[in-house]
């Protein structure tokens, strides 16, 4: 065996929210239409405000709106999601160790935050921290803000037995163990929702697909073990580091013609996941 294999296995209520029959309904509309986001399966869409516009996700075909952490000067604002929110799930992504939404101390962003729109709890990258915040310790402030939100996510990366431990839906990061993770969790009678994010490049263009998320993957500890030095991530790269970052990319996205994006998520539930979230990696307009 190699050692590329060796490393890697190359709608509204009174409230403003959405109700179970606006987001079934929309669904149906959606598979109806046959688009690219139908054919993939996904549930939801993730999206980077330092990106796009968020509001963009009304002109979208998901009911399901997840909208990432990336700096509080990049937060977008909250009558925006909340506008979104009256027919449609929205969840944002809040960092217990960032100020605004640390439960043992400044937390006004938390409170500030419209009732209709869920949180997904996050340790919090620390590209997105300052100094002071990547000391704050995770678990009790995990904790905290679980017991105060409504229905929250736990994202799950680099703290998965804290987040576990937490409780609520737990949010998993796509990697190339994810199935078998989920279904470990399963045979040990963990019966809580899970959801599962993943960058996502509806194409077989594999140019297109290294430029969306080769660096991405590059990025996983094993993919960087196999790599050459210096190798280029994107679509220059050739020989074995091509040969490497074409396992790579399927194993931590979601990487193919539509159809085949659908078999992965129907793998991923069939593994007991509840929800597949999809990053549109090559940007909004791949899920229309």
């Amino acid at each position: 065996m190699s050692s590329v294999d060796t490393e890697i296995d190359i709608d509204s209520d009174d409230s403003g929210a959405a109700t179970d029959d606006d987001r079934a309904a929309r669904a149906a509309a959606d598979a109806d239409a046959g688009g690219i986001a139908a054919r993939t399966g996904l549930d939801g869409v993730s999206l980077k405000p330092r990106e796009c516009d968020v509001s963009v996700a009304a002109d979208l075909p998901f009911g399901l709106v997840c909208v990432d952490y990336e700096g509080r000067e990049s937060l977008p604002a909250f009558d925006t999601l909340a506008a979104l929110a009256r027919d449609r799930t929205v969840r944002l992504t809040t960092p217990v160790r960032a100020d605004g939404f640390d439960p043992r101390g400044d937390d006004s962003l938390t409170r500030a935050l419209p009732d209709s729109v869920g949180r997904i709890l996050v340790a919090g990258h620390p590209a997105y921290l300052d100094e002071s915040e990547r000391k704050r310790a995770v678990a009790p402030r995990l904790g905290d803000a679980v017991g105060v939100s409504t229905d929250p996510w736990v994202g799950t990366e680099g703290i998965e037995r804290v987040a576990l431990a937490a409780g609520g839906t737990q949010y998993e990061l796509l990697s190339r163990t994810t199935e078998r993770d989920v279904r470990a969790l399963r045979a040990a009678g963990y019966e809580g929702d899970i959801a599962v994010y993943a960058p996502t490049v509806p194409t077989d263009d594999e140019d297109a697909v290294l430029d969306a998320v080769g660096g991405y993957a590059a990025r996983r500890k094993p993919v960087q073990k196999a790599l050459p030095d210096g190798a280029e991530t994107d679509a220059d790269a050739s020989g074995r580091a091509r040969e490497v970052l074409r396992k790579a990319t399927r194993d931590y996205a979601l990487v193919g013609d539509p159809d085949t994006v659908g078999d992965r998520v129907a793998a991923l539930k069939e593994a007991g996941a509840d929800l597949v979230v999809g990053y549109p990696a090559a940007g909004v307009e791949t899920f229309r």
